[in-house]
């Protein structure tokens, strides 16, 4: 079933209010934010904006539009749909380093309740801490994969619409805590901020994981998910075609967007030890 007319392939297959409210509101927030650190002379450039909102228009693509549809009845789309929410989408949102514009753009009054609350709040600060270590943020992002891409468990996540969205949440929620710790910009001396040579080495150890799972699908010799025969493809492809692509979006998008995030770190790593250091007392 396809829509009527090109614009429908934008408007959501199925309403789902949270997607729509996680990534309107997100939106506004930033946009406020980034036009108050403008005019209050903080750094804000067009990059981050474009960076951020093309990341969240992504992760909204993937989510709310006729793209789901299609991520239900193929599994290659489905792939890429993860692909998305765990690896792109939150990649570009937090290389966008946004958590100045987003604390300008909360409310006032939301800010001064919430932020103080998050930081009181010992058991949501007890578990962020042991998702973002490093021994375990690695081992998370990469799990998630291998868990939902279990047959059986893929069976049952793709015939419920709970744990349809579930997966899906899931994924978006890992991949955004998995790139903070990369793309963390606090200074060194912060508190918990991982160096460049260990963020350096998490990126690489996801990186043959995601290879061994992608090319054991695309190199299969039989279908292994049995569940887009009961729903229904989209487009007339054979299952083992369907999974072997599926399987290439798993291996080789992943893997470069980790290579690409290593320059990035290295750059990083390059700029912070070439910049001088501030003499001793001195306040920056």
């Amino acid at each position: 079933m396809q829509p009527a007319s090109a614009w429908a392939y934008l408007l959501p297959w199925d309403f789902y209010p949270t997607v729509l409210l996680f990534c309107a509101g997100l939106a506004l927030i930033y946009i406020r934010g980034w036009r108050r650190c403008r005019e209050t002379g903080q750094p804000a450039g067009y990059a981050a904006l474009v960076g951020f909102l093309t990341g969240l228009g992504l992760v909204y693509l993937v989510m709310h539009t006729y793209v789901d549809y299609l991520a239900q009845h193929m599994f290659w789309i489905h792939r890429l749909q993860h692909l998305v929410l765990h690896h792109l989408g939150p990649f570009l949102m937090l290389l966008a380093d946004p958590w100045k514009a987003l604390r300008a753009g909360l409310p006032v009054r939301a800010r001064d309740l919430l932020l103080p609350w998050l930081a009181r709040n010992r058991p949501l600060r007890l578990l962020y801490r042991l998702l973002q270590y490093p021994l375990v943020a690695p081992r998370l992002f990469v799990g998630l994969i291998y868990f939902w891409l279990l047959p059986e468990v893929h069976f049952g996540a793709m015939l419920s619409a709970t744990r349809y969205q579930l997966m899906n949440w899931s994924m978006l929620l890992d991949g955004l805590l998995f790139w903070w710790l990369i793309f963390d910009s606090r200074p060194a001396s912060a508190v918990g901020r991982l160096g460049y040579g260990g963020r350096i080495v998490i990126v690489s150890l996801v990186v043959p994981p995601q290879i061994l799972i992608g090319a054991h699908m695309a190199l299969a010799t039989e279908s292994l998910y049995s569940v887009y025969n009961v729903c229904g493809r989209a487009w007339p492809i054979s299952p083992l075609t369907d999974q072997q692509i599926g399987g290439l979006v798993t291996w080789i998008p992943s893997s470069m967007m980790s290579v690409i995030a290593m320059l990035i770190l290295l750059r990083r790593w390059m700029h912070e030890r070439e910049s001088p250091a501030l003499p001793r007392g001195t306040v920056a």
